[in-house]
């Protein structure tokens, strides 16, 4: 059935279903009335038909309308009866909302092939999943690689979170890792945030190296503000084949590369903020931190439905109405029968 059809229906329901059991009289209606009728005009019986073979009347052949009249009343009468009611639901959500800003690496060393096809893409996707399951916080997004800046303010539409989080590539900002300044373009952003829990999600696969902030600096900004860190790094242990330079024309060389995450840095960042460091080293690794971190940061909502209905019987007793005497002007003036 078509999903349209079935959305329609989906929003149908009867005030007494009880009384649409009535319908399964209809069997034994159609037999009572195909027994009087055989018995109110009597078979002719005659030693051969050739002569009135086709000599069947138009008026003959559409009698046959009567009786489906009179069981299509009986159909429309007991559906009125039952009170077919549309559903109409309107759902009012007060929720305690979570501002969250996203904070992703965009260093060349997010090309790095340990995850598929590489850590920006399978962190890119991680990071929309998590975006869908928190339908009713205010996110938005940063990046920093030698420098940071806001890709997208904070809001509910998640659509352009997610477009945005589509549309990130590496190169388009001076290479190199300058964590303090990607946290503090967040917190930035944090600061004069009316949400009541305020919180960053950075994830990086590198050392700082970069940028006028220093991360523990930017962490001691975090926590005047109250905005909790957690920082998560990105890339396998031991070494990946990974970008270790760049032609003139932009296009990047790859070669084994080790992979050096301060570990160290990030769990005092997160421990400052009263946040939690991660360590992702696949991307189902990284799915689960995010799992833990969509579970640690709930939001509480308090839902109001409402319900209205709009009553659909009087169209049908109105059709059932128009049956029956059309049924009856037919049997007594085109379809009367002559004693």
């Amino acid at each position: 059935m078509h999903p349209i059809i079935v959305n329609i229906f989906n929003n149908i329901s009867f005030l007494h279903p009880q009384l649409l059991l009535i319908l399964l009289l209809l069997p034994a209606i159609i037999w009572w009335y195909r027994k009087q009728y055989h018995q109110r005009y009597a078979t002719l019986r005659m030693p051969s038909l050739k002569a009135i073979e086709n000599s069947s009347s138009l008026r003959g052949q559409l009698r046959a309308v009567l009786p489906i009249l009179r069981l299509l009343t009986f159909l429309l009468l007991v559906l009125a009866l039952a009170r077919p009611r549309k559903q109409f639901t309107e759902e009012k959500i007060k929720a305690e909302g979570i501002d969250i800003m996203l904070v992703m690496d965009l260093s060349s060393s997010m090309l790095a092939q340990d995850f598929n096809p590489n850590r920006l893409e399978a962190c890119k996707r991680v990071a929309r999943d998590f975006v869908e399951k928190r339908p009713h916080d205010r996110i938005g997004l940063s990046v920093f690689a030698g420098e940071a800046y806001t890709q997208c303010p904070l809001t509910t539409d998640h659509r352009i979170v997610k477009d945005f989080l589509s549309e990130l590539t590496c190169g388009t900002l001076e290479d190199g890792t300058a964590i303090g300044m990607g946290l503090a373009t967040a917190v930035n952003r944090l600061k004069e945030s009316p949400g009541k829990s305020k919180v960053v999600i950075l994830l990086t696969d590198g050392v700082n190296n970069s940028g006028y902030i220093q991360p523990v600096t930017a962490a001691e900004i975090a926590q005047e503000f109250a905005v909790k860190t957690y920082t998560i790094g990105v890339g396998t242990n031991g070494e990946a084949i990974a970008p270790i330079n760049r032609r003139s024309d932009g296009q990047y060389l790859f070669g084994l590369s080790r992979v050096e995450i301060d570990e160290p840095l990030l769990t005092q960042i997160a421990e400052m903020t009263g946040g939690q460091y991660y360590r992702a080293l696949s991307e189902e690794g990284l799915k689960e931190i995010y799992d833990e971190i969509n579970q640690l940061e709930k939001t509480e909502i308090e839902v109001s439905i409402f319900k209205r209905y709009q009553e659909l019987f009087p169209p049908l007793l109105m059709l059932a109405i128009l049956c029956l005497v059309l049924e009856i002007l037919l049997r007594y003036t085109f379809f009367r029968a002559i004693p």
